[in-house]
């Protein structure tokens, strides 16, 4: 390498419903360092409509993007949706000064199938024919428009006595990973992955720990439940509970105007205790049925039985509100935090204020920035 070499350089970005976020990390000695990163705060329509109102027939390609092929599992292409995000995605990046065109992006969970799959014990070459042939029976759509990823889940010695394999599988629609791709095409990037927000989460958050731990991830409009295993997100549930139903409850409860939220959710994630748990139980309880639902889920699995779930990890921009984690942490006797994005990057020491604050939201960025890196 010369003393002049372009520095390797990753790029995430996470397109969700409350805006865009990137992250671009260099390869410093070995280690990930912090080059730049941003935000936009804006509210986004990341739901294709085609992809639940139509039927099989109606999703045929009629209108595909200028020097584009017709795809015949693909849908009739928003031109101006895709322009529009492609825009606001250039925008940031200029600001920014993001440095490479290579990127990885998220693709919304709520979007992908993601389940664990238990198949007799049987010869590699003979694993994919019977997962295709299970999951065919799973999937909510016919198995042709799926684009499908599957993994052996690692073994510990019990396992390897057990006459089954678990196999992990994660399938999303090839129109919602084509809807993506030419959003960065459009805004003139190369998009070398597309990985669920799972694999991200699990890259920032959880690292080489191998504990047994869910994450939490509340966005604007969902909450995002993910049990992980020996590094390995096995079990996805969601519910329609996010931030958005928080600035409800705290508009209507204290009776002030839309624009004044944001300021008293700053100010509540400075507030430690005396705040009164029932004011938020509209929010709070539906999150700690499903955690409770999702471990019985993932323990009642076969190979699960008499594992410990160790942690629980908040992140997302409504968990730096402490009694999120107070009311957690009172419900269930385990560890329970807001994971720290930024503890596996290296960056400078004076915007570590900003960066803890900014922290829960850049989640998914820096994890997609992280891949190339790590892998």
């Amino acid at each position: 390498m010369g003393l002049f070499s372009k520095p390797e350089a990753y790029l995430g970005v996470d397109i969700g419903a409350h805006g865009i976020k990137v992250v671009e990390l260099h390869k410093n000695k070995g280690r990930p360092q912090l080059w730049t990163y941003g935000l936009l705060d804006e509210e986004l329509d990341i739901h294709i409509d085609e992809m639940h109102e139509k039927t099989p027939e109606e999703l045929l390609t009629k209108n595909p993007i200028k020097g584009e092929k017709a795809n015949p599992v693909g849908f009739a292409v928003d031109e101006a949706k895709i322009n529009y995000y492609a825009d606001l995605l250039k925008n940031l990046l200029k600001q920014t000064k993001v440095t490479t065109k290579k990127v990885t992006a998220s693709l919304p969970v709520s979007y992908v199938f993601h389940s664990v799959v238990t198949l007799p014990r049987v010869e590699d070459k003979e694993i994919e024919h019977m997962v295709m042939a299970e999951v065919k029976k799973m999937l909510p759509r016919p198995i042709e428009e799926m684009q499908i990823v599957w993994q052996k889940i690692p073994e510990t010695k019990e396992d390897l006595e057990s006459k089954y394999l678990r196999i992990l599988v994660t399938a999303a629609p090839k129109e919602l990973v084509r809807f993506y791709s030419y959003i960065f095409q459009k805004a003139g990037l190369e998009l070398q992955e597309l990985e669920t927000e799972a694999f991200a989460l699990e890259r920032s958050l959880v690292g080489h720990d191998k504990a047994i731990m869910m994450v939490v991830d509340i966005g604007a409009e969902r909450t995002n439940f993910f049990i992980i295993d020996q590094s390995l997100p096995l079990i996805h549930r969601s519910i329609n509970l996010g931030g958005r139903n928080l600035d409800n409850i705290l508009k209507n409860t204290l009776d002030v105007d839309e624009s004044l939220v944001g300021q008293i959710k700053k100010d509540l994630s400075k507030i430690n205790s005396g705040i009164d748990y029932s004011l938020f139980s509209s929010f709070i309880d539906p999150i700690i049925k499903e955690i409770e639902y999702s471990f019985d889920l993932f323990l009642n699995q076969t190979g699960n039985q008499g594992k410990k779930p160790e942690k629980i990890v908040l992140t997302g921009g409504p968990s730096v509100l402490p009694f999120i984690k107070a009311r957690l942490a009172k419900e269930f006797p385990i560890k329970v935090f807001v994971g720290d994005p930024w503890a596996r990057v290296v960056y400078q020491d004076g915007i570590k204020t900003l960066l803890d604050t900014l922290g829960p939201r850049m989640s998914v960025a820096i994890g997609l920035a992280l891949r190339n890196i790590n892998d």
